[in-house]
């Protein structure tokens, strides 16, 4: 066989005028311009010129179409049909969807406008209740804050009114006082004030102790009594409170007067809660409260003049002039059996 003559008859080689393809076993062609045909083939077989093939049209060229591209074109022209066969009214249909979809879209997206407009106008109305809620507190913390202010500064004005008529009436009193003052014992004070000393022979010292601190320390027991004034003038005087385990007593006119329930100064039967040494020695006695409260009565006085004398009490004559003056009261008091219960 001529190859030329092979290459023209072969349906699937060279510039045959079909398009082929394999389907099932069966090969099926069609002219440029012809009708489909269809024709079994053989893969094993060999192609005959006598078989019924068309013959070569070698004079008319054909271009070369792959399978794969007829097969899309008699796919895409079969798609053609059924789509102008059932174009009008698949298209109808799809319309119809759309706008049924797209209404069920518009009424489902109002809907949850809706809805969230209803929670933010809800939240809103929440909003302006706890604004009008926290505006009222606050008015009212307002009010209640002006009330307290001018109820403060009322009470602070009623204060300062008070204190100055106290302060006023101190004033006053205290004029009348100066103008009641005995210009002799005030002298006597000004007179010891510049050159104070402990001396019993200044007049203002010697009339102390003629007036107050002789009678406040002259107890029933004499003897020990002047012992007594000694140290409290020497300040070597000791008072402490008796322990709950008592030391053994001291005998001073009898045994009696040194246990716990007789005081060592006055001899009266009394319950000592307090007990005195006389500088170093080792000898305690038991004194009652009011000989307790006569004793500090006299200690206090001397301490405050000490104090004046070492330049400790820096002050004018007439504020030195009455502390001493309530110093010698206290004293009076204490002779008299006045006393506080603590003593």
């Amino acid at each position: 066989m001529d190859p030329s003559e092979e290459y023209t008859r072969c349906p699937a080689r060279g510039k045959c005028p079909v398009y082929l393809a394999m389907s099932s076993g069966t090969v099926r062609y069609a002219a440029l311009e012809g009708n489909l045909g269809e024709e079994p083939w053989d893969t094993d077989s060999q192609p005959h010129p006598d078989e019924g093939h068309p013959p070569p049209l070698e004079a008319v060229p054909v271009p070369w179409k792959s399978t794969v591209s007829c097969k899309n074109h008699r796919e895409s022209s079969v798609g053609e049909e059924a789509q102008g066969a059932e174009g009008p009214a698949a298209t109808q249909l799809d319309v119809s969807r759309l706008r049924s979809s797209s209404m069920e879209i518009r009424e489902k997206g109002s809907e949850f406008l809706k809805e969230e407009l209803h929670k933010a106008q809800k939240e809103l109305k929440l909003k302006d209740e706890e604004c009008e809620r926290l505006s009222k507190v606050r008015e009212q913390l307002e009010r209640e804050l002006e009330e307290l202010t001018a109820s403060l500064f009322e009470e602070a004005h009623k204060m300062v009114r008070e204190a100055n008529m106290k302060q006023a009436a101190s004033e006053k009193q205290l004029k009348e006082a100066r103008g009641k003052v005995d210009t002799t014992l005030f002298a006597e004070f000004q007179a010891w004030r510049e050159s104070p000393t402990l001396d019993k022979t200044s007049p203002f010292l010697e009339r102390v102790y003629r007036e107050d601190v002789g009678p406040c320390l002259d107890f029933t027991m004499q003897e020990l009594s002047a012992l007594v004034r000694a140290a409290v003038e020497d300040n070597t005087l000791t008072i402490e409170p008796v322990a709950s385990q008592t030391l053994p007593t001291v005998k001073v006119a009898a045994v009696e007067y040194g246990s716990t329930n007789t005081c060592a100064l006055s001899g009266l039967s009394r319950t000592c809660r307090h007990r005195i040494r006389l500088g170093d020695s080792e000898s305690h006695y038991y004194i009652s409260p009011s000989s307790r409260a006569r004793i500090t009565a006299v200690c206090n006085f001397f301490t405050y003049i000490r104090y004046i004398q070492q330049g400790l009490v820096r002050q004018d004559a007439e504020p030195m002039f009455w502390e001493i003056t309530r110093l010698r009261k206290e004293m009076s008091l204490a002779k008299l059996g006045f006393f506080p219960q603590e003593a």
